[in-house]
C-alpha cells in the first residue's frame, strides 16, 4: 500500500467522532480544525495540500497542490498528525454538525471517490484530496457544488461526514436514481452524473423540490445524506427572530400563552 495502513473506531450516534489508531510514524492526513483529542505522542504539523506527494516537488509543486484545495473551498493547510512515540497512539476528529462519519477504503473502491467539497474529514497520509471537475455544463451551473468537486484518490483509508442519516446505495448496471442535488454526498468514478429538470413548470416552482434532480447511472455506489447542512441551516436563519421567527418555543405549549401575555400579536 501507499498509504498508511490505520485503524479506527467510530463512536457515537448523531454526533460522531473517529478515533484513530496510529503505529510508530504512521500519519492521518486531516483539515485545520478537525481535530478533537491526541495522546502524548503524537506530533502535529501543518503542511501544503495533502503530503501525499503525486510526483509533485519543489515550492511550486506544493503550491499548486494547496492551490487546487482552494478552488474547493478548502483551506489552504492541512494538517498531519503522526505517531512520533514507540507504542500505538490514538488521535480523534470530531464530525462539525449532526450527522454521520462514512468510513471509505478507497482500494475497494477502485482507488478513487468524488465527493462534495466539504464532506472530507481526514484520510490516512498518502491519500490524495484533489479536485474534479464536472464537465458538462448543466451539471456545473445547477449542480448544488458548482464545476468544482473534491476527489479522493489513493489506497487507503478515508472518513467523510454528511448530515442526518447516510443511506450507500449500491447501484447495478443501467440502474437509475434521482436524488436531491443537496442529498448527494459522494459516489465512485464508474457512476455517471448528471442534472435533469425536475420536468414541469408548475412542480418545478410550486413544489418546493428545487429545479433540478442529480441523476446518478450505475454501476458502481453512491452515499445518500437525509439532512443537507444547507437545508439545516435555511430552516434555522428563517426561524431566527431577526427574519420573522420567534425566539420562543413555537411548539412547546407556552409558546402561544407566553406570546399572549407579552401583548405579542
Amino acid at each position: 500500500m501507499n498509504a498508511h495502513e490505520i485503524e479506527y473506531k467510530l463512536y457515537g450516534d448523531d454526533m460522531q467522532f473517529v478515533e484513530i489508531e496510529l503505529d510508530p510514524s504512521e500519519s492521518v492526513i486531516a483539515e485545520a480544525g478537525g481535530m478533537m483529542m491526541m495522546e502524548d505522542g503524537i506530533g502535529m504539523e501543518t503542511i501544503f495540500g495533502d503530503g501525499s506527494g503525486g510526483g509533485q516537488t519543489g515550492l511550486f509543486g506544493k503550491l499548486l497542490g494547496a492551490g487546487k484545495r482552494v478552488l474547493t473551498g478548502e483551506s489552504l493547510f492541512m494538517t498531519v498528525f503522526t505517531n512520533n512515540g514507540g507504542g500505538k497512539k490514538h488521535v480523534s476528529f470530531a464530525a462539525p454538525y449532526p450527522g454521520k462519519i462514512i468510513p471509505v477504503d478507497l482500494s475497494e473502491m477502485g482507488g478513487k471517490v468524488i465527493c462534495q467539497k466539504d464532506a472530507f474529514l481526514c484520510a490516512a497520509k498518502g491519500v490524495s484530496v484533489g479536485i474534479e471537475f464536472q464537465r458538462k455544463l448543466g451539471t456545473g451551473f445547477f449542480g448544488g457544488e458548482g464545476f468544482i468537486m473534491q476527489k479522493l484518490e489513493g489506497d487507503g483509508l478515508a472518513f467523510l461526514h454528511a448530515g442526518g442519516t447516510i443511506h450507500r446505495k449500491d447501484l447495478q448496471p443501467g440502474e437509475v436514481l434521482r436524488i436531491d442535488t443537496g442529498c448527494l454526498v459522494a459516489l465512485t468514478k464508474d457512476v455517471d452524473y448528471n442534472i435533469e429538470f425536475v420536468g414541469k413548470v408548475k412542480t418545478a416552482f410550486f413544489g418546493g423540490e428545487g429545479l433540478f434532480f442529480a441523476t446518478v447511472r450505475g454501476p458502481g455506489t453512491v452515499w445518500v445524506q437525509s439532512l443537507p447542512f444547507s437545508r439545516l441551516a435555511d430552516r434555522i436563519f428563517a426561524s431566527a427572530p431577526s427574519n420573522g421567527g420567534s425566539s420562543r418555543g413555537e411548539g412547546s405549549i407556552l409558546g402561544g400563552l407566553g406570546r399572549l401575555l407579552d401583548g405579542d400579536n
